[in-house]
């Protein structure tokens, strides 16, 4: 093979040239034929007996042409790339093929080199940080959903209220005939939860156990197709009330629900726990307006196929962690009604974020000489053995020691970035309002 030249394009894209000689082409050539010739029926031979120039004359002389090139492209490529020291993204597309009356063959190839970022300041960068809060309301609705979650279910025997949990059989019909999913029996619903049909839970209330009813309602116009809008009578029988039986908010219920024995140090630990929750998201969004200042401040050409293939990873996961919620990706883009393209496209902006983050930090960690030792590898190899419960060497199998390693690196110049962070007060709401209609008039 010889290397015959780069052209630079837009966007760190380039095409490399490579020339295979004859000799190399004529051998890739019958590798395809005795690839393929036990497959090909040629009149007057057994399968896989014709030779190569009557199945050429048969099917024509550039009959295993392709199979010869797609052999050879993958090692000629490679041979550019290390002939020129090259660090590519993406996969490679052969856009051209040419081959001479004397079987030199030319392959041009299209690919896209990792950018060559130029660091600006990334060290000493303001960012607000915010100072957060606990909302008002924040305890006594965790308390309420701690109670709810340790309440009881009694039985009681008296008409239905708003909050009982009621047993019922009934039968939807429209105009008198039964529809798809309007008939259940020894469905338990909780009234005032909203589950149903607007009007359906409220004309349950006061209903006693063996009564009968018919209850009107009408479907909301955003309904499922076949019934929005329509008007519809449900047969209904209850068959059992319960009422919930709340656990006194005391001592005996912080013993009960935690490791402390009074209910005012389960309070404290209640309101410390969610402040540091908010503590936590509050730097990290510190760390993250870091970050976009420095991406701000460095100069990069991003090929586009960088953040194409970002992109299509995110979707994947996204789907991924749908299945293993028992949900089909096609389901999911049904109920919120788009398609593929229009969820594809929502990924866009958090591709394009992730691979100026990878470069920025790939950058930051060569200027500042990061590496990570052989011992702290193995150390990070640990600690995930213990976290999961593992053996060492089945977490090693599962995890790509460059991959750790590389990951680790980027943790480290993230540190750098951070380590000099200067944080400033936060812009009050109403004056971050301002400043955007200000952005917005001056952009008209």
């Amino acid at each position: 093979m010889i290397f015959k030249g780069v052209e630079k394009k837009e966007k760190n894209e380039i095409n490399l040239k490579v020339e295979i000689e004859a000799a190399e082409f004529e051998a890739a050539l019958q590798k395809a034929y005795t690839k393929n010739k036990g497959s090909l029926t040629v009149p007057g031979f057994r399968k896989g007996k014709a030779p190569r120039l009557v199945i050429e004359g048969m099917y024509g002389k550039n009959f295993f042409y392709e199979d010869a090139v797609n052999d050879l492209s993958l090692p000629a490529f490679d041979f550019a790339v290390a002939q020129e020291g090259l660090k590519t993204v993406g996969k490679p597309s052969c856009s051209d093929v040419d081959i001479s009356d004397e079987k030199v063959v030319t392959l041009t190839f299209e690919t896209a080199l990792y950018p060559e970022a130029t660091l600006g300041q990334y060290k000493g960068l303001e960012a607000p940080l915010e100072k957060p809060e606990i909302d008002e309301g924040f305890l006594a609705n965790e308390l309420e959903r701690l109670q709810l979650r340790n309440s009881r279910l009694i039985t009681v025997e008296r008409a239905a209220a708003m909050g009982d949990i009621v047993t019922i059989d009934y039968l939807g019909t429209i105009d008198g005939v039964p529809f798809e999913g309007g008939k259940a029996e020894g469905f338990n619903l909780e009234l005032g939860s909203g589950q149903f049909v607007p009007g359906f839970e409220d004309q349950v209330v006061g209903m006693k156990v063996d009564e009968e009813r018919d209850l009107d309602v009408t479907f909301p116009e955003q309904y499922h197709e076949e019934l929005a809008g329509k008007a519809a009578v449900f047969h209904v029988k209850v068959s059992e009330v319960k009422e919930r039986e709340m656990p006194e908010l005391d001592d005996e219920f912080a013993k009960d629900v935690s490791d402390f024995d009074t209910l005012d140090e389960y309070k404290k630990s209640i309101l410390d726990a969610e402040q540091t929750r908010l503590d936590a998201t509050a730097k990290q969004a510190f760390q993250d307006a870091l970050l976009v200042k420095a991406i701000e401040n460095m100069t990069v050409e991003i090929p586009d196929v960088m953040i194409d293939e970002r992109q299509e990873e995110i979707v994947q996961d996204y789907a991924r962690n749908l299945a293993m919620q028992g949900l089909q990706f096609d389901q999911y883009l049904g109920m919120m009604g788009m398609d593929y393209q229009a969820f594809y496209d929502t990924a866009r902006p958090s591709a394009m974020r992730q691979v100026q983050t990878q470069i920025l930090l790939a950058k930051v960690a060569e200027v500042e000489g990061i590496t990570i030792s052989d011992e702290a590898v193995e150390e990070e190899y640990n600690k995930m053995a213990e976290m999961y419960n593992v053996d060492l060497e089945t977490v090693k199998k599962a995890v790509d020691e460059a991959g750790l390693r590389s990951d680790q690196i980027m943790k480290l110049a993230a540190e750098v970035v951070y380590a000099d962070g200067i944080a400033t007060e936060p812009v009050a709401k109403e004056e971050a309002e301002t400043e955007e209609q200000k952005e917005e008039t001056s952009a008209e």
